[in-house]
């Protein structure tokens, strides 16, 4: 069935950062917003078995994302590694905040087995931030590719990575992996960073990003931003203009909903017609891509979007217009 998704973590210490903080109010969704809640269909169950089955973590479930019954549906999880606990505390993110446990060697085989088990013709993988490890554990993204290659080689992977702040070579360790796509979201406009994304640089992410086109012209690369915190829409354009710059091929835009009252509050609900008046803007920009609505995530429609992405490249490639790679 169709409703209204309301969304209240009330799971004790997972945020322990924000236990002191004030609530923050919690408005009533508008019309637009629907998704489709979780039932017990057999395919919904099939997909947590088998995450449960490999003691997996999904960003689904752990940043209590509101399209999880759709896409659980079909088979289609996002699978997070490295733990379930970031060495982070965005005001905007359901995942618990801590210190986490050591890396387990056996995860990449996990991952890959679910993968295999799942059928999926394309897997996103994510993570936690891992400031507490050398290289912010771009090995083990490394690692978690090179297996499902090796268990399921027809599979395409797309990865959503860690700004991998101040850890030298991280990027290039995960681009030699060679992903199918290269995602790092900015997430927000740059004025919001230190209230929405305190531990995280602006500046830094969007360099990261560039850095994968340097290393690998021919990679797609993506990233994405939430809105309805309060940014001004001169900044998003902004945003637009600069991920252009670091030759970002896809972007995604989706309007943010507050986990907990301790969250971040929402500023506003963006209606339909102002997100699809910025996926008309970003596409005159240069996009290859663009998924803006409500319930944009960046795995989203995933595997139906790379498809969209790779025909979008071979018509700019036909017609030597944006996006064409020499």
């Amino acid at each position: 069935m169709l409703g209204m998704v309301t969304i209240i973590d009330t799971r004790p210490q997972r945020h322990p950062e924000k236990a002191g903080k004030p609530d923050t109010p919690v408005q009533r969704k508008p019309s637009w917003i629907r998704a489709r809640v979780p039932t017990a269909s057999h395919e919904f169950a099939a997909t947590r078995r088998i995450v449960r089955e490999h003691g997996l973590h999904t960003v689904c479930e752990e940043a209590a994302c509101p399209n999880i019954g759709e896409c659980w549906q079909q088979r289609h999880a996002t699978m997070m590694i490295m733990g379930d606990t970031c060495t982070r505390a965005c005001a905007f993110c359901n995942v618990a905040t801590g210190l986490p446990q050591p890396l387990d060697p056996a995860e990449p085989e996990q991952v890959a087995a679910a993968v295999a088990k799942l059928a999926l013709a394309h897997v996103v993988i994510t993570s936690v931030d891992r400031d507490d490890l050398a290289d912010g554990g771009a090995e083990h993204f490394a690692h978690t590719i090179r297996a499902i290659r090796v268990r399921t080689p027809a599979t395409t992977i797309e990865v959503l990575t860690p700004d991998f702040l101040r850890k030298e070579g991280a990027v290039d360790t995960v681009v030699e992996a060679r992903p199918d796509i290269y995602n790092h979201n900015l997430e927000t406009v740059p004025g919001l960073y230190l209230k929405i994304r305190p531990g995280a640089r602006y500046f830094a992410s969007l360099r990261l990003l560039q850095r994968v086109k340097e290393l690998s012209p021919a990679m797609f690369t993506k990233s994405g931003i939430m809105v309805g915190l309060g940014e001004e829409r001169e900044a998003v354009l902004q945003v637009m203009d600069d991920l252009r710059s670091a030759e970002v091929d896809f972007i995604t835009i989706g309007q943010y909903l507050q986990p907990t009252r301790k969250h971040a509050e929402v500023k506003r609900f963006v209606t339909p017609d102002e997100f699809k008046a910025l996926e008309k803007t970003a596409l005159a920009k240069g996009f290859l891509l663009v998924s803006a609505s409500p319930l944009t995530r960046s795995s989203y429609h995933a595997g139906a979007d790379f498809a969209r992405l790779k025909a979008a490249r071979q018509a700019a490639l036909a017609g030597r217009g944006p996006g064409a790679q020499d």
